[in-house]
């Protein structure tokens, strides 16, 4: 295994970044003990984005930010992750918000406001160029809110050509139902994204609210699979850790040996996939091939134990803190997740 850089070492100028991000960038209003909104930098693409930069990949964001407070606190936690942006300036338009809501378990659900908001002025075209100017790259990821049917006409096309360019195409489903009236048109949006993806993420709850056919979780993954080209599916069980599916039928289950105290979920999946990718693209297969995603038995297990560590590491905190790549080696080193055939 070869990792990247650290984050100190990585370069600003986006002209040789391997992954390229495109999605929302917001602030997380979350609710406290007292009811109060604490401000927390997020967004699943905005959380997947730093994840990569503190994980030390040569990262790009691609949408813009905006000159308000927030925008700019999002722009220094995106620098101090070694992140460039595409959009260096600023735009007039304000910060896309969330309002977070925690159960008893500390898992979140979503109120969004996105209507005129930065990180939405974006265009396919500007997305493709950005892309082009970018040498050295090889994966292109997106998904939650960049897969509303509102946004299509931006982001799949910009899709639809990275995967024909020969890029590494990863969509997390990561459904926000909250976001939308029209939960059908939705479900269109997201398969139709997915359908682009040699490598597609869901969670149990993205499964079930896609209405896929299945007994269990696993069931509605394979079934997911059958619907996409793409060569793997991780699919991410909460508590009960993650799975990641060859579409030959072959899965693969981690999860934690040690007990895991959760402070809240918010991110969990996101730094889960910034882990996973980190580890993916420092196997020697993927470096030499990387659409192929041809991996042996021991790189399945190494790429799912540094992913899980990855989300766990994220979940003792609140709100999004993706560890850094010494951290997250730490604990895989010290307590690995157990990973098995299933």
């Amino acid at each position: 295994m070869v990792f990247p850089n650290t984050p100190s070492q990585a370069s600003h100028t986006f002209l040789h970044c391997q992954v390229a991000t495109a999605g929302e960038a917001l602030m997380d209003m979350i609710e406290d003990e007292q009811g109060r909104l604490l401000p927390c930098a997020g967004g699943a693409v905005y959380n997947l984005t730093r994840a990569l930069g503190l994980q030390g990949m040569g990262t790009l964001y691609l949408n813009p930010l905006s000159a308000d407070r927030y925008g700019r606190l999002l722009a220094a936690r995106i620098h101090d992750a070694g992140v460039a942006l595409a959009h260096p300036e600023p735009v007039p338009q304000p910060t896309s918000l969330a309002v977070v809501g925690l159960d008893a378990h500390g898992k979140a659900s979503y109120s969004f406001y996105r209507e005129g908001v930065a990180d939405r002025q974006v265009s396919a075209d500007g997305l493709h160029l950005a892309c082009q100017q970018a040498h050295g790259l090889q994966v292109v990821a997106t998904g939650c809110l960049a897969l509303v049917a509102d946004d299509s006409a931006v982001y799949l096309p910009w899709l639809k050509g990275q995967r024909a360019a020969g890029r590494l195409v990863v969509v997390d489903a990561n459904l926000r139902p909250a976001i939308v009236s029209d939960m059908a048109a939705y479900r269109a949006s997201v398969l139709a994204a997915l359908a682009q993806a040699h490598l597609v993420k869901a969670s149990d709850d993205d499964l079930a609210l896609l209405a896929l056919p299945g007994a269990t979780p696993l069931d509605k993954a394979r079934h997911l699979l059958t619907l996409t080209p793409a060569t793997w599916a991780a699919l991410t069980l909460g508590a009960e850790g993650a799975v990641l599916l060859h579409r030959d039928g072959r899965a693969w289950h981690a999860r934690e040996t040690m007990p895991v105290v959760v402070a809240d979920t918010v991110g969990a999946g996101d730094c889960f996939l910034a882990g996973l990718l980190v580890a993916l693209l420092a196997c020697e297969s993927v470096q030499h091939s990387p659409t192929a995603l041809a991996l042996s038995d021991a790189e399945v297990a190494h790429v799912l134990a540094h992913a899980v560590a990855s989300a766990s590491l994220c979940v003792q905190q609140v709100g999004c803190v993706p560890p850094d790549l010494p951290t997250v080696r730490q604990r895989v080193a010290t307590a690995p997740a157990r990973v098995h055939p299933c």
